[in-house]
C-alpha cells in the first residue's frame, strides 16, 4: 500500500475507505478487460509468490496466534486462525485450481434471431467490486482474491483484526503476483486498519462497491444485513436437518447421519437436527445414538425420542422449544420423532434456515416431493449435508453460501460473482 494511503488510514478513516473504494472501481475496469489467460497467469503468479513467501506468512501468523492466545481466545478460534505450512501450500493449490476452471466472463447464451433481424444473446459479466467481510480465517484472503480475480471483479477484503498481520502478509504476496502479471495490485485490497468502524464505511460505499459478502458469525451477518446500503449475499444460520424416512435403508441412514453431524462440528452445513419417522424410530434411534454417545455428542430429544432412548438406557436430555431453532456448531444435536414426510417438511419449514436439508429414503416419490417442496438452498436425497460446499459442488472454491433467493443461492462460486446483460447485434435494423 502506498505510504500516503497508509498515512490516510491513520488520520482519516472515512477518506481512507473512500480512496480504497475509488482504487477498486478503477481496477475493476482493468479486470473487466483482462483475458482469461491474463487472469490465469496472475493466479499462477500469486500462487508462486505465496509459496515463496511462506516463511513470512507463517511468522506473521504466529504473531497473530500468540496475541489471540494471550487474549484468552478459545481453542476453536485459535484453530480457525492458525496457518501451518500445509495450509499455506493449500492456499497456493487453491489458486491454481481456480485458474483451471472455465472463465465465465464473456460467455454468451440464449442466442436467437428475432423477426426484426436483430441477433439477441445474454453475456456473462463481472459484478464489478466485491466487498468481503470475514473473521478469523486468513485463508479466506487468498480464496476470495482467487475467485474475484477469475470472475473479473476487484475486491476489498476486510478480515478480522485478530488476523491483521497474516492478512497483510498474504496481501503482499497477492500484490506481487498481480504486478508480475501486469494487473493492478489495487484489484485486491486488504483494509489495513483494525478499527471496526472501517466495516461501517465499507458497507455504505454505494458509489464504488457493488455487493457485500459477509463471512462469519450470526451477529456479524445480522449487523451487515441491517446496516448495509449495498446488496448483500449472505446466510444467517445453518440449521440443517436430516430426515430418516420410514422407507430408509437404515445402514445407509446410519452412515449419513453420523457423517452429517460428526465429520466436523463447526461448519454451517453440519446437521443440527435429526428427524426420524415414527415407523422406524424404535429401530433406528438406538443405533445412531450409540454412535453419538461414543463420540460424546449431547442429544436433546423431544418426548417420543427421549422415551425410546430411556427404554434402552441411552442418556439424553429433554429438548426445549428453542433447541430446534439453534445452530449449535458443537457436538450437540436435536432429535425429534415425526409422523412422516409431511410432518418432517412442516418441521423444516418452521425451524429451518433454508440452508441445507436432506432426506434418507428408498421411495422415489417421497424423494421428489422433498426436493420440490423443501425451500432450502441445497436439498439432498440420500447424501450427507456436509456436501453443501463449493469445492464438493465442483465450483473450485466458494466465496460463501447464500440462502437468499435473488441472484445467487447456495454455494457462491465464479458464476455467482457474475451477472448477465443483454447483447444485441444488428445490421442496420430499425423499429417500425
Amino acid at each position: 500500500m502506498p505510504n500516503d494511503l497508509n498515512q490516510l488510514a491513520r488520520t482519516d478513516l472515512a477518506a481512507y475507505m473512500e480512496q480504497v473504494g475509488k482504487n477498486a472501481r478503477t481496477a475493476s475496469h482493468a479486470l473487466a478487460r483482462a483475458t482469461a489467460d491474463e487472469k490465469n497467469n496472475a493466479l499462477s503468479a500469486i500462487a508462486y509468490a505465496i509459496i515463496a513467501g511462506k516463511a513470512n506468512i507463517r511468522s506473521a501468523n504466529i504473531r497473530d496466534v500468540e496475541r489471540a492466545t494471550a487474549e484468552g481466545r478459545d481453542a476453536a478460534f485459535i484453530d480457525r486462525l492458525t496457518l501451518n505450512d500445509a495450509a499455506i501450500i493449500g492456499m497456493a493449490e487453491g489458486l491454481r485450481d481456480v485458474a483451471k476452471l472455465p472463465d465465465p466472463v464473456g460467455e454468451e447464451t440464449e442466442r436467437i434471431t428475432r423477426p426484426s433481424g436483430i441477433k439477441l444473446s445474454r453475456m456473462r459479466v463481472p459484478l464489478g467490486v466485491v466487498g468481503i467481510i470475514y473473521e478469523s480465517r486468513p485463508n479466506v484472503t487468498a480464496d476470495a482474491a482467487a475467485l474475484c480475480l477469475k470472475s473479473g471483479n476487484a475486491c476489498i477484503l476486510r478480515g478480522g483484526s485478530e488476523a491483521l498481520e497474516t492478512n497483510r502478509a498474504i496481501a503482499r504476496r497477492v500484490h506481487a503476483g498481480l504486478d508480475q502479471a501486469g494487473l493492478p495490485p489495487t484489484a485486491v485490497q486488504v483494509v489495513d486498519v483494525a478499527d471496526r468502524a472501517a466495516v461501517g464505511h465499507l458497507i455504505t460505499l454505494c458509489e464504488y462497491v457493488d455487493v457485500i459478502v459477509p463471512r462469519g458469525g450470526k451477529s456479524l451477518i445480522e449487523r451487515i444485513s441491517n446496516e448495509a446500503r449495498i446488496p448483500v449475499i449472505k446466510h444467517l444460520d445453518g440449521i440443517c436437518h436430516v430426515y430418516v424416512d420410514d422407507t430408509a435403508d437404515l445402514d445407509m441412514a446410519e452412515r449419513i447421519v453420523d457423517n452429517a453431524k460428526t465429520q466436523r462440528y463447526g461448519t454451517c452445513n453440519t446437521a443440527e437436527t435429526l428427524l426420524v419417522a415414527r415407523g422406524v424410530a424404535e429401530a433406528f434411534l438406538p443405533r445412531i445414538t450409540r454412535i453419538f454417545s461414543a463420540k460424546k455428542v449431547e442429544m436433546r430429544c423431544d418426548t417420543q425420542a427421549k422415551a425410546i432412548l430411556d427404554a434402552v438406557g441411552i442418556a439424553s436430555v429433554a429438548a426445549t422449544p428453542e433447541d430446534f431453532d439453534t445452530e449449535y456448531l458443537a457436538p450437540i444435536i436435536s432429535i425429534a420423532v415425526v409422523a412422516g414426510l409431511d410432518a418432517a417438511m412442516a418441521h423444516i419449514a418452521a425451524h429451518g434456515s433454508q440452508h441445507t436439508d436432506a432426506i434418507i429414503t428408498t421411495d422415489p416419490t417421497k424423494a421428489e416431493r422433498f426436493l420440490r417442496e423443501v425451500d432450502s438452498a441445497s436439498v439432498m436425497v440420500n447424501a450427507s449435508t456436509r456436501f453443501a460446499d463449493g469445492f464438493e459442488y465442483g465450483l473450485g472454491a466458494e466465496i460463501g453460501i447464500s440462502t437468499d433467493k435473488l441472484h445467487a443461492r447456495g454455494p457462491v462460486g465464479l458464476e455467482g460473482l457474475t451477472s448477465q446483460k443483454w447483447i444485441v447485434r444488428g445490421s442496420g435494423e430499425v423499429r417500425s
